[in-house]
Protein backbone atom coordinates (compact mmCIF):
# COMPACT_ATOMS: atom_id res chain seq x y z
CA UNK A 1 0.00 0.00 0.00
CA UNK A 2 1.34 3.41 -0.98
CA UNK A 3 1.05 5.47 2.18
CA UNK A 4 2.60 8.54 0.54
CA UNK A 5 0.39 8.76 -2.54
CA UNK A 6 -2.80 9.85 -0.80
CA UNK A 7 -4.33 13.30 -0.31
CA UNK A 8 -3.47 15.43 -3.32
CA UNK A 9 -2.57 19.08 -3.13
CA UNK A 10 -4.63 22.20 -3.09
CA UNK A 11 -3.76 24.40 -6.05
CA UNK A 12 -0.75 26.57 -5.28
CA UNK A 13 -1.05 30.29 -6.12
CA UNK A 14 1.22 31.98 -8.62
CA UNK A 15 2.22 34.57 -6.02
CA UNK A 16 2.65 34.49 -2.25
CA UNK A 17 2.68 37.80 -0.41
CA UNK A 18 5.09 38.45 2.46
CA UNK A 19 6.22 41.36 4.60
CA UNK A 20 7.60 43.81 2.04
CA UNK A 21 8.32 41.03 -0.44
CA UNK A 22 6.60 38.40 -2.53
CA UNK A 23 7.34 34.93 -3.89
CA UNK A 24 6.48 33.65 -7.36
CA UNK A 25 7.71 30.89 -9.68
CA UNK A 26 10.50 31.81 -12.10
CA UNK A 27 9.56 32.72 -15.69
CA UNK A 28 11.84 33.10 -18.74
CA UNK A 29 11.89 36.88 -18.36
CA UNK A 30 13.70 36.51 -15.02
CA UNK A 31 16.83 35.12 -16.65
CA UNK A 32 18.99 38.23 -16.79
CA UNK A 33 18.36 39.39 -13.22
CA UNK A 34 18.77 35.79 -11.98
CA UNK A 35 22.04 35.38 -13.90
CA UNK A 36 23.46 38.64 -12.57
CA UNK A 37 22.50 37.98 -8.95
CA UNK A 38 23.73 34.38 -8.96
CA UNK A 39 26.92 35.33 -10.80
CA UNK A 40 27.93 38.13 -8.45
CA UNK A 41 27.04 35.93 -5.42
CA UNK A 42 28.86 32.82 -6.63
CA UNK A 43 31.64 32.74 -4.02
CA UNK A 44 29.08 33.47 -1.31
CA UNK A 45 26.73 30.65 -2.38
CA UNK A 46 28.88 27.76 -3.60
CA UNK A 47 30.07 26.54 -0.16
CA UNK A 48 26.43 25.73 0.70
CA UNK A 49 25.09 24.38 -2.60
CA UNK A 50 25.56 21.38 -4.88
CA UNK A 51 28.34 21.94 -7.42
CA UNK A 52 27.22 24.25 -10.22
CA UNK A 53 27.15 22.74 -13.74
CA UNK A 54 29.52 24.41 -16.21
CA UNK A 55 26.57 25.93 -18.07
CA UNK A 56 24.64 26.88 -14.94
CA UNK A 57 24.33 30.60 -15.71
CA UNK A 58 23.31 30.18 -19.35
CA UNK A 59 19.83 30.79 -20.75
CA UNK A 60 19.30 27.16 -21.89
CA UNK A 61 20.14 25.91 -18.39
CA UNK A 62 17.76 28.47 -16.88
CA UNK A 63 14.95 27.41 -19.20
CA UNK A 64 15.53 23.79 -18.22
CA UNK A 65 15.20 24.86 -14.59
CA UNK A 66 11.85 26.46 -15.36
CA UNK A 67 10.63 23.37 -17.21
CA UNK A 68 11.59 21.18 -14.25
CA UNK A 69 10.07 23.70 -11.81
CA UNK A 70 6.75 23.70 -13.67
CA UNK A 71 6.65 19.91 -14.01
CA UNK A 72 7.39 19.36 -10.32
CA UNK A 73 4.82 21.99 -9.36
CA UNK A 74 2.13 20.33 -11.51
CA UNK A 75 2.87 16.96 -9.89
CA UNK A 76 2.95 18.49 -6.39
CA UNK A 77 6.50 17.22 -5.93
CA UNK A 78 8.18 20.57 -5.32
CA UNK A 79 7.13 24.23 -5.25
CA UNK A 80 9.93 26.60 -6.16
CA UNK A 81 9.79 30.40 -6.03
CA UNK A 82 11.98 33.41 -6.58
CA UNK A 83 11.93 36.12 -3.90
CA UNK A 84 11.28 39.73 -4.94
CA UNK A 85 11.25 42.97 -2.98
CA UNK A 86 7.77 44.48 -3.14
CA UNK A 87 8.83 48.11 -3.54
CA UNK A 88 10.90 47.79 -6.71
CA UNK A 89 10.55 44.13 -7.80
CA UNK A 90 14.27 43.54 -7.22
CA UNK A 91 15.21 39.86 -7.27
CA UNK A 92 16.56 38.90 -3.84
CA UNK A 93 16.98 35.12 -3.94
CA UNK A 94 15.07 31.85 -4.18
CA UNK A 95 13.15 29.47 -1.94
CA UNK A 96 11.76 25.97 -2.44
CA UNK A 97 9.47 23.60 -0.62
CA UNK A 98 10.55 20.30 -2.12
CA UNK A 99 10.57 16.55 -1.59
CA UNK A 100 6.84 16.68 -0.81
CA UNK A 101 5.36 13.56 0.76
CA UNK A 102 1.61 13.41 1.08
CA UNK A 103 -0.56 10.66 2.57
CA UNK A 104 0.39 9.84 6.15
CA UNK A 105 3.45 12.15 6.05
CA UNK A 106 2.18 15.55 4.75
CA UNK A 107 5.75 16.81 4.86
CA UNK A 108 8.15 18.86 2.74
CA UNK A 109 11.75 20.06 2.81
CA UNK A 110 12.72 23.73 2.87
CA UNK A 111 15.62 25.09 0.82
CA UNK A 112 16.68 28.66 0.08
CA UNK A 113 19.38 30.98 -1.22
CA UNK A 114 19.89 34.73 -0.94
CA UNK A 115 21.95 37.06 -3.11
CA UNK A 116 25.03 38.20 -1.20
CA UNK A 117 24.18 41.91 -1.28
CA UNK A 118 20.78 41.21 0.30
CA UNK A 119 21.96 38.77 2.98
CA UNK A 120 21.70 39.72 6.64
CA UNK A 121 18.90 42.26 6.06
CA UNK A 122 15.95 40.16 7.25
CA UNK A 123 14.60 39.32 3.81
CA UNK A 124 15.02 35.57 4.12
CA UNK A 125 13.34 35.48 7.53
CA UNK A 126 10.29 37.13 5.95
CA UNK A 127 10.39 34.89 2.88
CA UNK A 128 10.54 31.69 4.92
CA UNK A 129 7.74 32.92 7.17
CA UNK A 130 5.56 33.60 4.10
CA UNK A 131 6.26 30.15 2.66
CA UNK A 132 5.57 28.45 6.00
CA UNK A 133 2.25 30.25 6.23
CA UNK A 134 1.38 28.93 2.75
CA UNK A 135 2.63 25.41 3.55
CA UNK A 136 0.62 25.01 6.73
CA UNK A 137 -2.50 27.09 6.06
CA UNK A 138 -3.01 26.46 2.33
CA UNK A 139 -1.15 23.28 1.35
CA UNK A 140 -2.22 21.37 4.44
CA UNK A 141 1.26 20.20 5.42
CA UNK A 142 1.90 18.82 8.88
CA UNK A 143 5.67 19.17 8.95
CA UNK A 144 8.40 21.18 7.22
CA UNK A 145 11.99 19.97 7.47
CA UNK A 146 15.27 21.80 6.85
CA UNK A 147 18.97 21.01 7.06
CA UNK A 148 22.10 23.13 7.27
CA UNK A 149 25.81 22.51 7.58
CA UNK A 150 27.04 22.87 11.18
CA UNK A 151 29.36 25.72 10.19
CA UNK A 152 26.60 27.64 8.39
CA UNK A 153 25.87 29.93 11.33
CA UNK A 154 23.69 32.30 9.33
CA UNK A 155 21.31 29.55 8.22
CA UNK A 156 21.22 27.87 11.62
CA UNK A 157 20.33 31.13 13.36
CA UNK A 158 17.61 31.79 10.78
CA UNK A 159 15.93 28.44 11.41
CA UNK A 160 16.16 28.78 15.18
CA UNK A 161 14.81 32.33 15.07
CA UNK A 162 11.76 31.15 13.11
CA UNK A 163 11.02 28.40 15.62
CA UNK A 164 12.45 25.31 13.92
CA UNK A 165 13.50 22.63 16.38
CA UNK A 166 16.80 20.80 16.02
CA UNK A 167 16.10 17.08 15.75
CA UNK A 168 19.37 15.46 14.83
CA UNK A 169 22.79 15.33 13.20
CA UNK A 170 23.15 13.47 9.90
CA UNK A 171 26.60 12.32 8.80
CA UNK A 172 27.54 12.78 5.12
CA UNK A 173 23.95 13.85 4.50
CA UNK A 174 24.16 15.89 1.27
CA UNK A 175 26.61 16.23 -1.62
CA UNK A 176 27.50 19.93 -1.28
CA UNK A 177 30.25 21.75 -3.17
CA UNK A 178 31.58 18.41 -4.41
CA UNK A 179 31.79 16.63 -1.04
CA UNK A 180 29.45 14.64 1.19
CA UNK A 181 28.85 16.92 4.17
CA UNK A 182 27.34 16.48 7.62
CA UNK A 183 24.18 18.48 8.36
CA UNK A 184 22.09 19.56 11.31
CA UNK A 185 18.46 18.48 10.92
CA UNK A 186 15.60 20.81 11.85
CA UNK A 187 11.82 20.65 11.60
CA UNK A 188 8.73 22.70 12.32
CA UNK A 189 5.30 21.18 12.90
CA UNK A 190 2.01 22.78 11.97
CA UNK A 191 1.15 23.16 15.66
CA UNK A 192 4.44 25.00 16.27
CA UNK A 193 3.55 27.53 13.61
CA UNK A 194 -0.08 27.88 14.65
CA UNK A 195 0.92 28.80 18.19
CA UNK A 196 1.60 32.20 16.69
CA UNK A 197 4.60 32.88 18.91
CA UNK A 198 6.75 34.07 16.00
CA UNK A 199 7.18 37.82 15.50
CA UNK A 200 4.77 39.19 12.91
CA UNK A 201 2.73 36.00 12.51
CA UNK A 202 -0.76 37.39 13.21
CA UNK A 203 -2.20 34.13 11.91
CA UNK A 204 -5.57 34.02 10.17
CA UNK A 205 -8.02 31.19 10.50
CA UNK A 206 -6.98 28.05 8.66
CA UNK A 207 -8.25 27.95 5.07
CA UNK A 208 -11.12 25.45 4.50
Amino acid sequence: MNLFGLSRKKTSPSRIEGEGLYLRPAVPGDFESWRLLRGESRAFLTPWEPSWPLDDLTRPAFLRRILRQDQERAEDESHGFLIFRAGDDALLGGITLGNLRRGVAQCGTLGYWMGEKYAGKGFMTKAVRALLRHAFLEMGLHRVEAACAPENERSRRLLERLGFQREGYARAYLLIDGAWQDHLLFAMLERDFLRGDQPGNALPERAP
